[in-house]
């Protein structure tokens, strides 16, 4: 019981630090994560892989912490392509939280990027809470320009996950966390209560804020 409780505490300290943060800024930040992440290729996500994305999910600074017991929990967005499959829609603000046991003692900030890859992850992306390994089937992503992602896992993964802490970026398995839509957010962005299906749907004008994430996400997967 005292182990849950603090696990909860720790989850609520968490919420507390990415909320302080403006959608805005955070809008800026998920930018400047991709930018950083693809502006060293051979050390970035496979070409191949974002050109067939269906939806990329940037959450910074992934708030973690630990002592027997883990948490995490961070803010981010979601971006799918639209209906014809060139441009991308309006940002979708998303969350990521979950236990987990084994993290070192300590707490620590990583960036994560996930890209999902088909049309039953990005259906489960459009609908309301969903568990990654659980409800919708995530592999760690490969690293590199020339990375070999056509193995079995990553060919049939919906979702692939990668992660970014003090400089090193890696594949990474996010298995039993839970991703759902972050209702406060959408409505700071948009100025009413908006489902992210209708902001991911591409009817929704996109924020003056979110013009730096389209244009890296144009810059770095646009189709041929």
């Amino acid at each position: 019981m005292k182990k849950f409780t603090f696990s909860v505490g720790l989850i609520l300290s968490l919420a507390a630090i990415a909320t302080a943060e403006t959608a805005q800024e955070r809008l800026q930040s998920s930018a400047e994560v991709f930018q950083d992440v693809m502006a060293t290729p051979d050390k970035g996500i496979p070409q191949d892989l974002l050109s067939k994305a269906q939806c990329v999910v940037i959450v910074p600074g992934l708030k973690k912490g630990a002592f027997v017991v883990g948490g995490q929990y961070g803010r981010g967005f979601a971006e799918c392509r639209k209906s014809d499959g060139f441009g991308w829609s309006a940002p979708a603000a998303v969350r990521i939280e979950g236990g987990s046991v084994g993290f070192q003692i300590g707490g620590s900030s990583t960036d994560v990027v996930m890209l999902v890859m088909n049309q039953h992850g990005m259906q489960k992306l459009l609908g309301d809470k969903f568990t990654l390994g659980a409800d919708a089937s995530v592999a760690a992503g490969p690293v590199g320009r020339t990375a070999n992602a056509a193995t079995d896992v990553r060919m049939n993964a919906e979702i692939l996950a990668w992660s970014r802490a003090k400089g090193i970026f890696a594949g990474i398995s996010l298995s039993g966390a839970t991703l759902r839509p972050d209702s406060d957010v959408n409505e700071e962005l948009y100025g009413r209560k908006i489902e992210n299906r209708e902001v991911l749907s591409g009817a929704v004008e996109a924020p003056a804020a979110a013009a730096a994430l389209r244009t890296e996400l144009d810059k770095y997967s646009m189709r041929k």
